[in-house]
């Protein structure tokens, strides 16, 4: 049967979701502004396109697990740090190669950016990212076009980086730019042309160009808005894709 194990850690529920017939891979979720994970429950369980994008994942064999990440965390040291708590943890009690993937949508990708930095040659094999905010400065910059969405974003900075506002525009100022991002791992990005929050000129773009000048290109996949998460086949075959050297 196909299981479900929630727990907590350092008060974050986190969820692993176990297939029937494991293929040894591991899959790390990264979730956007509305992902959660509660005692029972998550966003991926609840939401149909999720839960249907879940069950292909486990369908396949792969063994998938996230965590609630102090919420709106907008790639936190804090929400940094427990996501390689969870990875440990689940290393420690599932049999998976130590190499996982990831799947960051949104927000998300801040923290799989990170990731792929510090920690890429130890354990990460490849990074889906789904819509992605790439770059907190442009991020700060659209929402302020919005005088409620911006003090909503602020508001989550302060919280989640443990700031005063004042210091929110030095926060944003001083956060590594898409430019100085050195790491060359397997990605591959799905974005929709017209995406409200994270226009893809401004990240994915932007990202990509920058692949292309450390001789590593990524590859950028656009898909309409009301297919956002019928895009199943093509992220196993990325996936798979990267799984020939153990």
């Amino acid at each position: 049967m196909i299981h479900r194990r929630f727990f907590s850690l350092d008060t974050q529920w986190n969820v692993v979701h176990v297939p029937e017939r494991p293929n040894g891979f591991g899959v790390l979720v990264l979730g956007d502004k509305d992902h959660f994970v509660e005692s029972s429950t998550s966003l991926w369980i609840q939401h149909g396109g999720r839960s249907q994008l879940l069950q292909c994942l486990q369908d396949e064999g792969y063994t998938v697990f996230y965590s609630n990440l102090y919420g709106r965390h907008w790639g936190s040291p804090e929400a940094y740090h427990l996501a390689k708590q969870l990875y440990h943890l689940v290393m420690k009690q599932e049999i998976l190669n130590k190499r996982i993937h990831i799947l960051a949508e949104g927000m998300g990708a801040l923290l799989a950016l990170q990731l792929m930095e510090n920690d890429g040659n130890t354990f990460i094999r490849s990074a889906g990212l789904l819509n992605p905010c790439i770059d907190l400065h442009t991020h700060a910059e659209h929402e302020k076009n919005n005088k409620f969405f911006y003090k909503q974003f602020t508001k989550d900075l302060t919280q989640a980086y443990k700031v005063e506002r004042k210091q929110v525009s030095k926060l944003i100022k001083e956060y590594p730019s898409v430019t100085e991002l050195k790491s060359t791992l397997p990605v591959k990005i799905w974005t929709a042309p017209n995406a409200s929050t994270h226009y893809p000129i401004a990240h994915s773009k932007k990202y990509e160009l920058h692949r292309e000048e450390l001789h590593s290109p990524i590859m950028l996949s656009l898909y309409l808005p009301e297919k956002n998460y019928l895009f199943e086949r093509s992220l196993l075959q990325f996936y798979k894709q990267h799984e020939k050297v153990l």
